[in-house]
């Protein structure tokens, strides 16, 4: 429940202090950049075969903008990564990835595990339109 404070109440409660507190931020996600690149690379792979399998004059701008969320999504990720201030951490690059892998909620990984885990569900999406795409080839 909320109450109102008055101007000496939040001062008696409040720790003023003239210049704010410095905090490190990662906002790296602990992967290297080539398992980003892949992701996107499999998901937009599989919008091309959709297109190649498919394609006809009216769906061509649906298809774009397919492309363009899927490129947009990651772009927006991608540039959160290096914001700044406070930001002091950098993708790590595959080396350091091996050697160290990387902490989850499910326990440590090596670096080979979290790539599949990583690359899991693009890698399904792109065989499951392959195998659309092997159904309209025969049909």
């Amino acid at each position: 429940m909320s109450q109102r404070l008055t101007l000496k109440e939040l001062q008696g409660l409040a720790t003023v202090t003239a210049a704010p507190a410095r905090t490190r931020v990662d906002r790296s996600f602990g992967l290297p950049n080539g398992l980003y690149l892949a992701t996107v690379g499999l998901y937009l792979g599989f919008i091309g075969v959709m297109a190649t399998v498919f394609m006809n004059p009216e769906l061509a701008i649906p298809v774009v903008i397919f492309a363009g969320f899927v490129v947009m999504a990651f772009g927006l990720a991608g540039y959160w990564t290096r914001m700044q201030p406070h930001n002091d951490a950098a993708a790590p690059t595959w080396g350091q990835f091996a050697a160290r892998g990387i902490d989850t909620l499910s326990g440590r990984l090596t670096a080979n595990e979290a790539a599949v885990q990583v690359l899991m569900l693009p890698v399904l999406i792109l065989c499951w339109g392959l195998a659309i795409a092997v159904i309209v080839a025969f049909t």
